[in-house]
């Protein structure tokens, strides 16, 4: 693969040089190993994890594909991945489009508890993909709190929360692997549900019900601009760097010192003005503009029509509303403007459900 270059600044250009390699190898149990009492249960365990709206990370310059953080903040949608996990004597049946991500993954987690045994792994994640809805790792979250469900809960949700961060990847196009952008946004609210705030090195540092009830209505703007692969890649580690030198301690304070009060009181409105003022700030900004400012200006209509809060998920385009107001009046008015509705959802307030199934 193709060395990137980073550049936040004049004196500041570097060299990523991406490495793929097969799953099962770099693996990182960061001294979790230890000798775990494994109680493999008879039957199927079944998760269900919400996906996520992921709103903007805090500092584009804390995180690479190699290092996870960044910080950031999100919440889950009432949009699912499923995993199954049987335990078996030995060997892995992996049932999943993307098995090199999850093949990955399981022999993470097997040298991290000590498991000598094998799964029978079925996933499905949402099949609404291109949107922001981050199912790759939300699928992750599926399986690893499956499998751990399924040996008797070895590892506490942390440390499967970091065991994903710092193992995360991308699949290439010749089967291997390699390091992908990790946050922990996703899987901090496919645990948990609700908004959550991350620092970095994937701390949660808050985790709070949000916008229950209200309506969530993901609207997609016509563009033709890619924010896949090394596209996403130059996007996320150079315009947006060096932007975040200039905003990052703004957006610390905004979500400090306002949106975490305001998430403690329900004030939706408040959240709306809050991530309205993120969405011209530091990497969010480059987000937007690589979409062309033709995003600001779908977005400033919704925000003019009294809508409480609008924000681009992700590298984009979706545009996620959230409104007290009905579904078929958000729908009509983002059609409207031009906008095709992807989907409408709620938020998911409760995070991951487990249960188990005797054989």
């Amino acid at each position: 693969m193709p060395k990137m270059k980073i550049r936040g600044g004049d004196l500041d250009l570097v060299e990523y040089d991406f490495h793929p390699f097969h799953p099962g190898e770099c693996i990182k149990t960061l001294g979790f190993e230890d000798t775990y009492d494994l109680i493999p249960f008879p039957g199927t365990v079944t998760t269900t994890a919400p996906a996520r709206i992921h709103l903007s990370v805090l500092d584009m310059n804390r995180f690479a594909p190699d290092r996870p953080g960044g910080g950031g903040i999100g919440f889950a949608i009432q949009i699912y991945c499923t995993a199954e996990v049987e335990c078996t004597l030995t060997g892995f049946e992996i049932d999943y489009a993307r098995e090199p991500i999850l093949r990955h993954f399981v022999e993470v987690f097997r040298q991290t508890v000590g498991y000598e045994g094998g799964f029978r792994i079925k996933a499905r994640d949402h099949e609404h993909q291109h949107v922001g809805l981050g199912s790759t790792s939300t699928v992750l979250v599926a399986v690893a709190q499956a499998m751990n469900a399924a040996l008797g809960s070895p590892l506490t949700d942390l440390q499967l929360r970091l065991l994903i961060g710092n193992n995360y990847v991308e699949e290439t196009l010749d089967g291997r692997i390699t390091p992908g952008f990790e946050t922990g946004v996703g899987p901090a609210v496919a645990t948990y549900g609700g908004m959550a705030v991350m620092g970095d090195e994937l701390t949660l540092v808050s985790q709070r019900p949000f916008a229950d009830g209200k309506n969530v209505v993901i609207g997609i703007p016509p563009s033709d601009i890619s924010s896949a692969g090394e596209k996403e890649f130059d996007l996320l580690m150079n315009r947006a760097r060096s932007l975040d030198y200039r905003d990052r301690e703004l957006k610390a304070y905004l979500i400090l010192m306002d949106l975490v009060p305001a998430l403690e009181r329900g004030d939706l409105e408040t959240i709306g003005d809050i991530v309205w003022e993120i969405e011209f700030r530091g990497s969010k900004r480059a987000e937007v503009e690589h979409h062309s400012f033709a995003i600001y200006h779908y977005m400033s209509k919704i925000r003019d029509a009294g809508f409480e809060f609008v924000g681009m998920s992700s590298v984009g385009p979706s545009i996620a509303v959230v409104t007290e107001r009905s579904v078929e009046e958000t729908v009509a008015f983002l059609r409207s403007i031009g906008l095709e509705t992807a989907i409408s959802t709620r938020v998911d307030n409760q995070g991951i459900r487990i249960t188990y199934s005797p054989g």
